[in-house]
C-alpha cells in the first residue's frame, strides 16, 4: 500500500500526520480510512508466525509560522510509541524553511494480531509536513 498527502499541513506536537490519498489499493491485512493519520498492520498468516512490514516515511518539514527556531522531528509510531531508531530530525534556520527527512523499518506482526502504525510529530512545537 502507498498512501500520501501533498498539500502542506500543520501537525502539533504530538500528534499523527494525516494521509489523504491512497496511490496503490490496499488489501485485508492493511486498512487505512482516508484522512486519517493511522495504518493497521493484521498478522494475517496462516503458514508463518508473523507477518513481516516494511514501512517507509519521506516527507519535507517546517517550523511553522508562529514557532521558534529548534530542531524538530517526527518518527514512526507503533501503537502510538514512536519508534526511537526511526526518529527523523531536521533543525531549520527559521520557519517555513523545509528539510526532506526520511526513516524505514521493519514491523512484525504476530499471527492473529494488529499493529496500529503512524508518523507522529515528536516535536515540543507544530511543524509543517
Amino acid at each position: 500500500m502507498e498512501i500520501i498527502a501533498n498539500a502542506v499541513q500543520t501537525v502539533q506536537a504530538n500528534q499523527n500526520v494525516l494521509f489523504t490519498d491512497t496511490v496503490v489499493g490496499c488489501s485485508n491485512s492493511l486498512l487505512h480510512r482516508t484522512g486519517s493519520g493511522l495504518v493497521t498492520l493484521k498478522g494475517n498468516t496462516t503458514t508463518q508466525c508473523r507477518a513481516r512490514y516494511r514501512i517507509t516515511f519521506s516527507g519535507n518539514i517546517a517550523i511553522a509560522t508562529g514557532g521558534t527556531a529548534d530542531p524538530i522531528s517526527l518518527a514512526i509510531a507503533i501503537n502510538g510509541e514512536g519508534v526511537a531508531t526511526s526518529t527523523m530530525i531536521s533543525t531549520p534556520a527559521t520557519t517555513g524553511e523545509y528539510n526532506n527527512v526520511s526513516s524505514s523499518i521493519f514491523v512484525d506482526v504476530p499471527r492473529g494480531c494488529c499493529f496500529e502504525v503512524a508518523v507522529k510529530n515528536l516535536s515540543t512545537q507544530a511543524i509543517d509536513v
